[in-house]
């Protein structure tokens, strides 16, 4: 393959420089992982300083191998001696208790309460509320026949939808995405202090948000995921109020962000596969074909890392101390050409249909069902009302790795 300028591997030490932050990485990853692929199917990358690995197999199976976890050895508030977090007090309370920063028994419990409202009973709820939504936005915005999908549509779905299931106000919606992008922008590589400071005080606020809403709950109880948690709250035993407000936090932030990347990268696939968009959903279960190829080809997150808990010895001669940290790179595992016939050819009806965007094993992504239907339900709407849809502009992604989403999205019809 043609070699890639901003990408440099030596081959006998199994390093790898490539800057997350490289704008023709950003715009396109996937050349990258083609030469990953080729080359460095595991490898040292500096930038991060760990070791990644790039092949589905691999990635699977480390993913549910239980000697790594998320949660950092000694928990999470084990930082290096001498690291200085005390702008970062609200954001690591937040984080300290979070489903998804813990593992069991801690992870069990939680996960065990937020199950209850993505159990698929619960989900399938939501179809009528997700359609009439999809209609209601193109309503606002049909004639104006030219528009960025990104803000118009994409966003508000999965966070009113999140939204009204956690049973806080629709209407908060964008205040609600404002302070998760905050949050999830420190998952970025080497975030700046600016970038610290503002995810600080948006978890603060978010915390108070939360625990505002909680006492109204409290008070008066609904069906909704947010009295299903201070319920268990007030068991006394379950649910600690940290809990409560980490636990409430995730679901808001998980429950949009990467569902809003995801249905932007699906339309311009649909779009860039040309023809009449409308093939792909003509049925229920073209639709949720089509979704899961959207999900394999350009996934919303392209990076998962680990701890080891113990020295391993990992797939391709790697060996890991305890403590070490580990990247599995998602996006580039759902085209590894080991896994999938022609991997960069979108394809919804391919017989070797699987990916790893969820993730694997106990932190398997919990709204996985919601973000199935939200997509199935938004992209066979959108195309059913506008089948004459097209790009516009070039679509553009933003800098934002591991985070895989488009900063705009213009279309017309």
């Amino acid at each position: 393959m043609r070699p890639l300028p901003y990408l440099h591997f030596n081959p006998g030490t199994r390093r790898l420089r490539l800057d997350p932050r490289e704008p023709a990485f950003v715009q396109n990853p996937y050349a990258a992982y083609a030469f990953m692929h080729e080359h460095a199917r595991a490898f040292l990358w500096e930038d991060y300083g760990i070791w990644c690995f790039a092949g589905y197999g691999d990635v699977d199976r480390l993913l549910r191998d239980r000697r790594l976890g998320r949660e950092r050895p000694g928990g999470y508030s084990n930082f290096p001696a001498g690291t200085n977090r005390a702008h970062l007090s609200h954001f690591d309370a937040v984080e300290a208790s979070s489903l998804l920063e813990l593992e069991p028994p801690a992870h069990a419990r939680l996960r065990m309460l937020v199950n209850r409202a993505f159990v698929s009973r619960q989900v399938e709820r939501m179809r009528a509320r997700i359609e009439a939504l999809a209609h209601e936005l193109i309503d606002g915005f049909e004639d104006a026949r030219c528009i960025d999908l990104i803000p118009a549509f994409a966003t508000p779905i999965p966070a009113t939808i999140i939204a009204e299931m956690m049973g806080v106000p629709r209407e908060t919606g964008p205040q609600l995405v404002a302070w998760s992008n905050d949050m999830v922008r420190m998952y970025m590589h080497q975030p700046s202090r600016a970038v610290q400071e503002h995810a600080d005080a948006s978890a603060e606020t978010f915390s108070a948000f939360i625990g505002h809403h909680a006492d109204l709950r409290r008070a008066e109880p609904g069906d909704d995921l947010l009295s299903v948690l201070v319920a268990a709250h007030d068991d006394g035993e379950r649910l600690t109020q940290a809990e409560l407000i980490s636990s409430a936090i995730l679901l808001l932030n998980a429950g949009h962000e990467a569902t809003v990347h995801q249905i932007g990268n699906a339309v311009r696939a649909v779009l860039c596969a040309g023809g009449d968009p409308r093939r792909f959903f003509d049925t229920r279960e073209a639709a949720a074909a089509t979704v899961e190829e959207c999900l394999r080809f350009d996934a919303p997150l392209h990076m998962f890392t680990r701890y080891a808990y113990d020295t391993m010895d990992l797939p391709e001669g790697v060996t890991v101390q305890a403590g070490e940290k580990i990247g599995l790179l998602l996006g580039a595992a759902n085209r590894d050409p080991l896994a999938f016939g022609n991997p960069d050819t979108f394809a919804p009806h391919r017989a070797d249909q699987k990916n790893v965007t969820f993730g694997a094993g106990i932190h398997f992504c919990v709204g996985a069902p919601l973000a199935r239907l939200e997509l199935q339900i938004a992209l066979a709407v959108l195309f059913e009302r506008l089948p004459g849809l097209r790009l516009a502009t070039p679509p553009h992604y933003r800098d934002s790795y591991h985070f895989h989403g488009l900063e705009r999205l213009t279309c017309q019809w």
